[in-house]
This record gives structure tokens, C-alpha cells and sequence, in this order.
């Protein structure tokens, strides 16, 4: 998904990719991210609150340990699944 990978080179954490957040055009030519608001802009590249959709919350999150990038990668794997 080029919309989570731009936002990642920007160390933009989406931190709640669930279903209800990603939509498809009509012909479902086109993805679209939405629901930016539990996002976070990272100086490291590391989160540590918890937020976002437990459903969908990588391990870490649960834990309540530091997390980079790979838990949207998570959470989108969950949707995926």
C-alpha cells in the first residue's frame, strides 16, 4: 500500500489500519487510508501508547513496549488475513 509506505518515510504511524479505515473507488481501482487521527509523527521512528483498534494491535502494543512501523505492517496483515 503506497499510501502506508510514503507515510512511513515521513515516520508517520498510522496506528489504527483496521477494515473501516481503508477504502476502495467504485471499479476498486484505487486504495485509500483514512482516520489519521490517532496517528503520530515519531523522532526515532518509536511509539509507546497504546491506541488504535485492539483487533488489529501488533503484539508489542499489547505489551506495552516500544513499536516502530511494523505494527501498521501488523495491522495490516491482520486485514489481509
Amino acid at each position: 500500500m503506497q499510501g502506508l509506505s510514503t507515510l512511513h518515510e515521513m515516520k508517520i504511524l498510522h496506528r489504527d489500519i483496521k477494515c473501516a479505515n481503508i477504502f476502495l473507488n467504485k471499479d476498486k481501482s484505487q486504495v485509500k487510508l483514512a482516520d489519521m487521527n490517532v496517528s503520530i509523527v515519531t523522532a526515532n521512528g518509536m511509539a509507546r501508547t497504546q491506541t488504535g483498534t485492539p483487533y488489529y494491535a501488533s503484539p508489542e502494543v499489547w505489551q506495552e513496549k516500544p513499536y516502530s512501523a511494523k505494527c501498521d505492517i501488523w495491522s495490516l496483515g491482520c486485514v489481509l488475513y
